[in-house]
């Protein structure tokens, strides 16, 4: 009579290499793949359909091995348990014992450090980890992650929701993220306790009635040619790069880290790539006949990749060289960021550019999705136009 069990020797386990499943008896089997990987295979039938299970790979898990666990799983089909589901429960179970040790806070740095590579700034990764650290891990201590409910998060947000509103808003944006990124991880189940759209926004004052709107000082326009006069008259590379910054209406960080790649001073173009912009997209900007001046400039003492290097080679401008500037100057009741809002008041209150050409000139991107959907263009041409009479009214022309 044919064995119906232990078909299989070790030495035909080692020797057989031709693709396909060679069957042991009560299941198990041993697999092939085209490519020549071994495995243990084991095959059952369940409510009328077949499944397999695989019970690892014949470089670890021996003829002896496979056999015993063929086994249980024969005992457990006998007990009217799919082996399959079993393992699968038991994984789960495993997850949830190790969501069970998982902290906020160990979430927290695993979700940092996936997401440090994408952040455009080197310092967001510390602000979250400082933000966390301040107001969240007091309160979650070395709880798992997987007990963090609404309470809780309330317990962070209330003391500092009416008073450090923006603080506030995004230590909950930060611990919904981090409570997400531990839901697909496994470690935790159900809603987000942080969510604030149909959640706490029922129960937190809407920011938009206990936040202070604050406005970074600006210098009026009609002060801006005495000041470019003032400033024409400083030394440095601070002075000539705070004009830049004005002429074009940019961002300190736009400026200071402006390369001499981007610049076509031909075309009357400086095209900044949209991993320096804040909203991560090309901003062409035209350059009045002055701008082009001030850059090539600096053609003069080029050296290395930035157009206003700092004091080390390769190194940009530091970000505080204009605030400090302006501070030498005595204009310490404005700020840096502050001349885009006076060239946002010039261009509204003295001009008839249409807003969106105002609002394109500071890279603003359209807040209606609509309008957003059919606005293709980056209106250059007009923004040059807008451009060179700014230049201008800054001359006193």
């Amino acid at each position: 009579m044919p064995r119906t069990l232990n078909k299989l020797s070790q030495l035909k386990v080692t020797k057989t290499t031709k693709p396909g499943l060679y069957a042991d008896g009560g299941g198990l089997y041993l697999q092939i793949t085209a490519a020549g990987v071994k495995s243990w295979l084991f095959r059952y039938m369940r409510a009328g359909k077949a499944r397999g299970m695989g019970l690892g790979p014949v470089h670890t898990i021996g003829l002896a091995e496979a056999r015993t666990r063929a086994l249980d799983c024969r005992r457990l089909l006998l007990d009217g348990v799919d082996p399959i589901d079993s393992r699968n429960a038991e994984r789960t179970a495993q997850r949830v014992a190790q969501a069970n040790e998982m902290t906020f806070k160990q979430c927290a740095d695993k979700y940092i450090e996936a997401h440090r590579a994408g952040w455009k700034n080197a310092k967001h990764a510390d602000q979250w980890t400082n933000t966390l650290a301040t107001y969240a891990e007091p309160v979650f201590d070395s709880l798992p992650v997987s007990a963090i409910d609404t309470a809780l998060v309330m317990k962070v947000l209330e003391p500092i929701w009416t008073t450090k509103t923006e603080t506030a808003s995004r230590v909950r944006g930060r611990i919904e993220s981090v409570l997400d990124w531990a839901t697909v991880r496994g470690y935790r189940a159900g809603e987000n306790p942080a969510r604030l759209k149909g959640h706490l926004d029922t129960l937190l004052p809407k920011r938009a009635r206990v936040q202070k709107v604050t406005h970074h000082p600006a210098l009026p326009y009609a002060d801006l040619p005495g000041f470019i006069k003032l400033l024409r008259a400083e030394d440095g590379i601070a002075a000539r790069a705070l004009e830049l910054l004005i002429l074009t209406a940019t961002r300190t960080n736009e400026v200071i880290g402006a390369t001499w790649s981007e610049f076509r001073l031909d075309e009357s173009i400086w095209i900044i790539p949209g991993e320096r912009m804040k909203m991560r997209k090309e901003h062409r900007v035209p350059l009045s006949a002055r701008a082009i001046a001030l850059v090539k400039a600096q053609e003069d003492m080029k050296q290395g990749d930035f157009v206003f290097p700092g004091a080390k080679y390769q190194k940009p401008l530091s970000n505080m060289a204009m605030l400090q500037l302006l501070e030498r100057m005595k204009r310490d009741d404005i700020t840096v960021h502050g001349f885009r809002s006076t060239f946002r008041d010039w261009a509204g209150e003295t001009t008839h550019y249409p807003r969106e050409v105002c609002e394109a000139a500071l890279a603003h991107g359209i807040k209606d999705k609509a309008e957003a959907a059919y606005a293709r263009g980056d209106l250059f041409v007009k923004r040059a136009t807008l451009m060179e009479d700014w230049a201008k009214f800054a001359e006193g022309d």
